[in-house]
């Protein structure tokens, strides 16, 4: 599982590993967070693992790939959560702002997914789930990068589940709407309000929300559903 560190990441691969999954944790090199939520899910007994590396780097995706097969004897699951914002306004966004955005969040899905795919092509099995957001359905206004990102995730889900569906891979996206975080904890009352307005069922989401669902496009029962966005956003888009 990519930028599983802490935060939404590790809120899902302790949810797999609850599920009985073994975890392969992935976050960059500079990440410390990693290495603590390796030693806690250790501690909690699960069978865990860390895989540094950069997923722009398509010898790093590959590396994860190895080090999950060596270690388990298989890979069964791909959760491509890796991410990061840099929002400004499109008249103020530089071109590095654009790259750096694309890069990690479409670039590092698409080179893990391929990585991923080879060796669950010769399985002949296999699930890929991509983290995307409502921001790539509605766009948001000064996220130009993350939303264009996320948009494209989506695209690239539904292509790879086209492509591997034959092959018993299924590829499937979740679309996160407002979930609580350190970001949201620091914004204005305001602005917290305007946004609870707009969700129906009147509360922002948590990271068990969406680690549950994912938990579910990861098991048995989500065996028939693939090329699927399932919004886990409180019915802000409907």
């Amino acid at each position: 599982m990519t930028g599983s560190g802490r935060g939404l990441g590790k809120s899902v691969a302790l949810k797999l590993a609850e599920m009985g999954a073994n975890i392969v944790l992935n976050d960059i090199q500079a990440s410390d967070s990693i290495d603590a939520t390796c030693e806690e899910f250790r501690q909690l007994g699960y069978s865990v693992t860390v895989s540094k590396g950069d997923v722009r780097n398509e010898e790093d995706a590959k590396v994860m790939c190895r080090h999950a097969v060596d270690t388990f004897g298989s890979l069964d699951i791909l959760v491509n959560n890796a991410g990061i914002t840099r929002d400004k306004p499109i008249a103020m966004m530089s071109e590095q702002d654009w790259d750096d955005v694309l890069d990690i969040n479409l670039k590092g899905a698409f080179l893990c997914t391929k990585a991923v795919s080879k060796i669950m092509i010769k399985q002949r099995s296999g699930k890929i789930i991509n983290v995307a957001s409502v921001a790539g359905v509605m766009g948001n206004p000064g996220q130009a990068n993350y939303s264009s990102s996320k948009a494209g995730l989506i695209g690239l889900t539904k292509t790879t589940a086209k492509e591997l569906a034959a092959r018993g891979i299924t590829c499937n996206a979740v679309a996160p709407g407002v979930i609580e975080s350190k970001m949201t904890d620091v914004l204005p009352e305001k602005v917290k309000t305007d946004y609870m307005n707009n969700i129906p069922l009147k509360r922002f989401g948590t990271p068990e929300d969406v680690a549950k669902v994912i938990g579910f496009l990861a098991s048995d029962a989500s065996n028939y559903v693939t090329g699927q966005v399932i919004h886990i956003d409180g019915g802000l888009v409907m």
